[in-house]
């Protein structure tokens, strides 16, 4: 499995009392998208449930936006998003 996730992005910020992540995408994203967030001491799994820019929800991202995503799991800067395909 490993060998087919791609990077979407980078988390640059985490908000961690309404646990969103900022990412600066390198890939389109979408909601329903399984990703994975991994760092030093996170390693997990999701399905995008929401995607905002601007405070507004939207169903897709477009490479090099920075978005906001809701988080199942806390997470730092630097950490890499990679989309499981």
């Amino acid at each position: 499995m490993e060998a087919e996730e791609k990077l979407v992005g980078v988390i640059t910020h985490y908000y961690p009392k309404i646990k969103v992540g900022v990412i600066e995408l390198a890939d389109n994203l979408s909601v329903g998208d399984k990703i994975r967030i991994k760092g030093n001491s996170t390693d997990f799994e999701q399905i995008v449930s929401s995607i905002q820019v601007e405070h507004r929800d939207i169903q897709q991202a477009k490479k090099s936006e920075v978005v906001g995503i809701g988080l199942d799991q806390p997470a730092s800067e630097n950490y890499k998003v990679y989309k499981a395909q």
